[in-house]
Order: C-alpha cells, then structure tokens, then sequence
C-alpha cells in the first residue's frame, strides 16, 4: 500500500503529502478484484498526472501513467512522447515501463495511467501479465480495459474530473493532433 510520506523506489524519492485535492471522484468501479482502495489509487494518479502535465508542458499530449509495486514502491513513470521524440510507439504507458527497467515478471505491478489504455498499451499489459491497471478517466477515449479485465486483470476506473478535463480541453483545442494518436 502507498502510505503518505517519503518513499524511496529505483527511480529515486517521492513524496506524497496528501492524497489529491480534488473533490472525490466518486464510487469507484472496481472489477476482476482489483484490491487497492480509492485513496491509494487516487495517490498513484497524482504521480501519472504529474507526468501528462508535463508532457503537455512539452508540447505533447497530456497522458501520463506510472508503474507502481502493490506495496506502493514506484517502478517507473513516464508520459506520452509521440511529438516530442517524433516516435509512434511512445505511449505514456509504454514510457512508465522502458523507464521502470527490468523485471523477472510484473503481475504484481500495477500500471497507473490518466486514460482508459489503447489497444497498443493493453497489449502491453496483457503480455507482461501486469497484475493491475488504475484507470483515470475512460470518457475522452475507451481503449482496452474492458479486454483485460475479460482476460483476468484488475482494473479500476477513477473517472477523475481533473484527468476527465486536462485531456478533453486538449482535444477541444488539438483535434488534428489527437486523432492522429488515436490513429483516426
């Protein structure tokens, strides 16, 4: 479990002082029995929305994703490159786990991402058998949660405000550049 406070993970210290400010998002939908509790998940969100905003700072589409231990400690985080690194595969999900380094097997990893994962990036989860996916928001773009979760893996929709309305002012305002990541 993610406590507040400082922790130490592979990719240096985080600190966690509060679990976000924002109003609660709500029930959460939990399904294949994920088993994190909301306040938790809601702490690793925050480190993947750390990341969308900077990749929107960057010029980039704002999505951010995080790869955590169940225990809480951080593996790897990243965010959406496509623009900046002018590479198609480069994924916020895909960013968390190059950065996240190797490991003999993941199912007790949980991948934090500020979108419902493509089809791309699910594959990704189905193949390395990570264990659980923290879902921020599903309302912009429905990728492939509900595959995994048909597959076994647990997953946990937020249905966040705030990654709800980072990703949709940014699609309101870069439709071209977003559907080119869709791939529409």
């Amino acid at each position: 479990m993610l406590l507040l406070g400082t922790h130490h993970g592979p990719v240096g210290t985080i600190r966690v002082d509060h679990v976000r400010d924002s109003p609660s998002p709500g029930p959460v939908t939990a399904t294949s029995e994920p088993t994190l509790d909301p306040a938790t998940a809601g702490a690793m969100l925050a480190i993947a929305l750390e990341e969308a905003r900077i990749g929107l700072a960057e010029g980039g589409i704002p999505i951010g994703a995080a790869l955590f231990h169940r225990d809480g400690t951080l593996l790897g985080r990243g965010h959406n490159r496509r623009v900046q690194h002018d590479d198609p595969s480069m994924h916020a999900e895909t960013d968390a786990f190059r950065n996240a380094g190797r490991r003999r097997d993941y199912p007790d990893c949980v991948m934090v991402t500020t979108l419902s994962p493509c089809w791309y990036c699910s594959g990704l989860v189905r193949q390395f058998r990570i264990g659980l996916v923290v879902v921020g928001e599903s309302r912009n773009f429905v990728g492939g949660h509900d595959w995994l979760v048909e597959l076994g893996h647990g997953v946990l929709e937020l249905d966040d405000p705030e990654c709800i309305e980072l990703l949709g002012s940014f699609i309101a305002e870069h439709p071209e550049l977003w559907h080119e990541d869709i791939g529409l």
